[in-house]
Formats: C-alpha cells, sequence, structure tokens
C-alpha cells in the first residue's frame, strides 16, 4: 500500500497543539506546532511558532515523528 502525499492533505480545523521549552525569547519564541492531517490516520503538520516562520511546516506520520523524538533525545543523551 503507497504512502499517501502528506502535502496534499488538509490540516485538521482545530488548535495546534503547542509545545514549547525555554521561553527565552518569548511565549512563541521557542515552540513547535503540531497539527493533526484530515484524511489521514496519525499524521501532523508540525510548524514553527516564530513570526518569520509563520507558513513553514513539515509532515510526518506519527511513527516518523516518533523515531525522530527517540532518536533525537538519544543523540542529546536524555533520558526518555
Amino acid at each position: 500500500m503507497a504512502k499517501p502525499n502528506l502535502y496534499a492533505l488538509s490540516a485538521v480545523d482545530a488548535p495546534a497543539k503547542k509545545w514549547c521549552g525555554g521561553n527565552l525569547g518569548g511565549d512563541n519564541e521557542t515552540c513547535v506546532t503540531t497539527t493533526p492531517l484530515a484524511g489521514a490516520v496519525d499524521a501532523f503538520a508540525i510548524g514553527d511558532s516564530k513570526p518569520e516562520g509563520h507558513g513553514a511546516e513539515l509532515r510526518m506520520t506519527g511513527a516518523e515523528l516518533d523515531s525522530f523524538a527517540i532518536n533525537w533525545a538519544r543523540t542529546r543523551g536524555l533520558a526518555l
């Protein structure tokens, strides 16, 4: 079964979940957002909360996002 083109799907009409840390430059300066994609099971648009990053996004399946997060944490020496 072919993977759907995640960039051809619309984001769900719901508020994005904001993931923040550090907050060194204000509420929006250290955040990313995730929004589920309509028409896909477990897929997300990942956005930049900074004003200059508005509209820029990556799209990943839940498995891809999980793999990124786990490997990022391991590379950084963080405990899960």
